[in-house]
Order: structure tokens, then C-alpha cells, then sequence
């Protein structure tokens, strides 16, 4: 919970998303160069289940230690195979994963200097559908969602230029995600991102300007 005394602590969390290729780690960069933390689920995934942790720790135990790398890291491509043929361990692993993910960023955020912190988390969308919720359900610490949007025949264009791979495989990674529609629907603001690059600085700073806005006026009601 933020500290009402400490103004330097960020109150007030943006959450940010969207779906592959959509070009959100740019957003993020764009955010980031205004002095703006984010925190990033998948960062936060790979600390969750760092050597050591009480979270590879619980893996180990829940599919024994041949999901182990040499150095005593997870083996993640091992990982992957063993999830993505089985739905149930799929879900134990997410059991295991996801709360100390939302936790971790939870703390980043909070912890962030600043009005607010962004939170990105690209499966937010999933998130939402599977907590039943909405995304507020899955993490009622964000006060927004920003969704980086673009069409799927961008994605795709985008995907077969990034990743060299052929269409089948990235219409593949396209459906594997959450619809444009299920992203959209979670959306208190839409950043479309179809155009060049250099098109985004000047989006992310008008989203800064009104997330400041809405960070000093939640403060003003919390501290009032």
C-alpha cells in the first residue's frame, strides 16, 4: 500500500499490454525515457523462479528436479515442453508463477519514485479471462489499462519481418493470444500503434501528462 507521507512513492499504477508484435516494449522505452518506472512481468517471471528461490524451489518439488538446467537454473525450454503437452502441469506451474510475479510488480510499482509506475504485462488480457474478472480481478492494484493496439495483419507483417519465421507459425503465436476484441475490452485507453516508430513518443507523452493528472488528483482524495 503506498505511504500517504512519502509523495516521492508512486500511487497510482497504469497497467500496460498488448498482443505480440504490437510494439508495447517501445512503449515501455517511450514511458521510461520520461522518468517513468516500469515494471516488467516478464522480468519478474525469470526473479520468481530464480536459483535459489522459494519459487524454483516449489517447482522442483511440484516436477522433480529434470526440469533443472546443469547450473541448478530452471531449464526453460525443458519447462515449455513439459507445460505446453499438458494443460494440468501447465497450470501448476502457473500456480506457482503468477502470484510472486503479481507480487513482485505489485512492489516495484509501488516502490517506484514518481506520481505513477506502469506495469507491463503482456498476457493481461489472459489474465482477465481467466480470473473471470476482469483484469481488476487478476490485479486490483492497477487503477488503468493502457492497450498498445494494432490490427492482426500488422502483427503478422511485423512478426514474419522480426522473427524471419513463416506465416503458419506467426498466425500460430497471433491466435495462441488473447483476441484484439478481449484486449480492446479491458481498455481504458488505446494507444494505436500502426504507424512508424517516431509516431509514439509524442502518444506516450500526452498518456503521461493525462496519468500524471490522474495520479495527483488519487492523491488528493487519498491524503483529502
Amino acid at each position: 500500500m503506498r505511504d500517504v507521507h512519502n509523495p516521492q512513492m508512486a500511487g497510482y499504477i497504469v497497467g500496460l499490454t498488448g498482443g505480440v508484435a504490437s510494439g508495447k516494449s517501445e512503449v515501455a522505452r517511450c514511458f521510461e525515457a520520461l522518468g517513468v518506472t516500469v515494471a516488467d512481468a516478464d522480468v519478474a517471471a525469470r526473479e520468481a523462479v530464480a536459483p535459489g528461490s522459494d519459487g524454483l524451489a516449489e517447482v522442483v518439488a511440484a516436477f522433480g528436479s529434470e526440469v533443472l538446467a546443469p547450473d541448478g537454473s530452471l531449464d526453460r525450454p525443458a519447462m515449455r515442453r513439459r507445460v505446453f503437452a499438458d494443460d494440468a502441469a501447465r497450470l501448476t506451474l502457473e500456480a506457482i508463477v503468477h502470484p510472486r510475479v503479481r507480487t513482485l510488480l505489485r512492489t516495484a510499482c509501488e516502490a517506484a519514485p514518481g506520481a505513477y509506475a506502469v506495469a507491463a504485462i503482456p498476457l493481461l488480457a489472459e489474465a482477465a479471462t481467466t480470473s473471470g474478472g476482469g483484469p481488476r480481478a487478476a490485479y486490483p492494484w492497477l487503477h488503468r489499462v493502457l492497450v498498445v493496439d494494432v490490427p492482426v495483419e500488422v502483427q503478422r507483417s511485423r512478426l514474419l519481418a522480426r522473427d524471419g519465421i513463416d506465416l503458419a507459425l506467426a498466425d500460430r503465436m497471433i491466435a495462441a493470444q488473447a483476441s484484439r476484441a478481449e484486449r480492446l475490452a479491458i481498455a481504458d485507453d488505446i494507444l494505436v500503434n500502426d504507424g512508424p516508430i517516431d509516431a509514439l513518443p509524442p502518444q506516450v507523452a500526452a498518456l503521461d501528462a493525462q496519468y500524471r493528472a490522474l495520479a495527483a488528483a488519487a492523491a488528493g482524495t487519498v491524503d483529502g
